[in-house]
């Protein structure tokens, strides 16, 4: 146990984490009846520090409750364990031994009272750098440093060009949606009478050879395989085009040099291929009848109609997004703040939350730590990752919360109604019936929504937004996303988590391409 015998300048360790208080400090208080006294006084890189005394009779009181919860800790012979007088022990221990616990009961008790008092003042955002400035039998001087939200000088917000996205749909897009609807509704039928062609799905034995020896992972029995998926190494697919029903064939390869399996990379193999079966996806003919059965539509032209308000109504949105990303970086740029790190790691946890759960959900409950040793990196490099990304986002949001503040924006009652009685009228209820089983949190959830609204409709109205229809078609496929949500060009599920299985449940072959390795750097926009 840490003991404190006289006084000067201790470090002491010790602290919870405080969030969501507010702004700076001015003030000097007394509480508890001017037992104990505290100052606060801004500092330098968005700290506060906050000086608390307590007099020698807190100080006392302290150390006697100290004694109470912690007298069983201490052996003294002549006395059973915890039955020794609080002197006794001093003699035995050091007159500085209950400084400690003391110190803890007197920071819980008083700390977060402090911060509460303090609200209109500062937030604090993480835990307190604690420190002891005196300490002795006439009282205690405990030193709290802790990091606060910072303010934000705001450069130009109103008066500024940004540029307003805009996507337009298009004939090309309503009938790629078309197609896909016969893509998703399509057959496999069974292909005689020709060979095999690109977009065929075959099924295949195989056996793998170098040098004539075969190695693990390179025979398969009845392996379906999709012809110009490029999910086997170069070459191999592209051979196997042109193969007839019953056909046997020798396939050579070269393995590439980045090949998961080492004994592998850069070796010049065999493949002993038969070819079982041939089959196809066949597309469903495009009239009244099928749109009708496939997506519930009464006629091919009432789908069109149907599909391109929907196309149209995710263009806006999208749209919509974009030019909002475009004001946030346009008036988050030429503000200034300085960032507490403990702000920036608190973002990356919560980004590195997001990551693990889309790893779980996308790849089939795959871990991060599995999902990174796959990856050739570790936890601390992830992080690193998302550093600027989350630096960025904290310092957006500051800023957004600064111009709310500064503009008065907010939502009132009568608005918050409005908006409740949409989902009323959505779900058959009056707005008195809707209004029962909605509490505090969901108003304020609202509330916060309609205040965003009315946030970027200001910033809208308020700034030269320079129209530019987007040349992207509104119903180009999504980016597949990051394990953290962030898009990227769509990559495979890691080959290394699960392995796949042929018809008969053997193991996915060595034949297999690898999944392009990335670094935690570029799992990342």
């Amino acid at each position: 146990m840490r003991k404190y015998a006289d006084s000067g300048q201790k470090r002491f360790s010790n602290g919870k984490d405080c969030a969501k208080m507010l702004y700076r400090v001015k003030k000097y208080f007394f509480v508890r009846r001017k037992v104990m006294k505290y100052k606060a006084q801004a500092s330098e890189k968005s700290t506060v520090t906050i000086k608390i005394t307590f007099s020698k009779e807190e100080w006392e009181q302290a150390n006697q409750k100290a004694y109470m919860q912690t007298r069983g800790r201490y052996a003294v012979n002549g006395f059973r364990k915890g039955k020794a007088p609080k002197h006794v022990i001093e003699l035995n221990y050091g007159k500085g031994v209950f400084y400690e616990d003391a110190l803890n009961n007197l920071y819980s008790e008083h700390y977060y009272n402090i911060l509460d008092k303090e609200a209109e003042n500062f937030t604090a955002v993480g835990q307190p750098e604690l420190s002891v400035e005196k300490i002795d039998e006439d009282g205690a001087v405990l030193v709290a440093v802790a990091p606060v939200k910072p303010d934000v000088k705001l450069g130009d917000y109103k008066g500024i060009k940004i540029e307003k996205v805009e996507y337009n749909v298009t004939d090309a897009d309503v009938d790629a949606e078309l197609k896909k609807l016969q893509e998703r509704n399509a057959r496999t039928v069974n292909v005689e009478g020709r060979a095999a062609e690109n977009g065929d799905s075959v099924i295949i034995d195989f056996s793998g050879s170098v040098d004539g020896v075969k190695f693990e992972g390179g025979t398969a029995e009845r392996h379906t395989l999709v012809l110009g998926s490029h999910s086997f190494i170069e070459g191999f697919e592209e051979q196997v085009v042109g193969m007839n029903i019953g056909e046997e064939k020798d396939i050579n390869v070269t393995f590439p040099e980045d090949y998961q399996a080492e004994e592998l990379k850069g070796k010049a193999a065999v493949f002993a291929v038969k070819l079982h079966e041939i089959k196809k996806e066949e597309l469903p003919e495009v009239n009244d009848e099928f749109v009708k059965d496939a997506a519930g539509a009464e006629s091919v032209e009432a789908y069109k109609k149907e599909t391109r308000e929907r196309l149209e109504k995710e263009a806006k949105s999208k749209g919509d997004a974009e030019t909002e990303n475009n004001i946030v970086k346009a008036i988050t740029d030429k503000a200034e703040a300085e960032i507490p790190q403990v702000m920036i790691e608190n973002q990356v946890d919560m980004m590195v939350r997001n990551a693990e759960y889309r790893l779980s959900m996308q790849y089939g409950g795959l871990k991060l730590e599995d999902y990174l040793k796959y990856m050739g990196t570790d936890m601390e490099a992830f992080r690193k990752g998302y550093e600027a990304q989350a630096a960025d986002t904290v310092k957006s949001q500051l800023v957004i919360d600064k111009i709310i503040r500064q503009e008065n924006i907010k939502a009132d009652d009568a608005e918050v109604d409005a908006k409740l009685e949409e989902y009323a009228k959505a779900t058959g209820k009056t707005l008195e019936e809707y209004k029962k089983d909605v509490d505090a949190s969901q108003r304020e959830y609202i509330a916060n929504d309609i205040t965003i609204n009315k946030l970027f409709e200001f910033l809208k109205a308020n700034n030269e937004m320079t129209g530019k229809a987007a040349k992207k078609s509104a119903a180009k496929k999504p980016a597949a996303k990051s394990a953290a949500g962030e898009e990227k060009p769509a990559a495979k599920k890691p080959a290394a988590k699960k392995t796949a299985k042929s018809e008969d449940g053997e193991k996915k072959p060595a034949a297999k391409k690898p999944a392009a390795k990335k670094s935690a750097e570029s799992d990342k926009e």
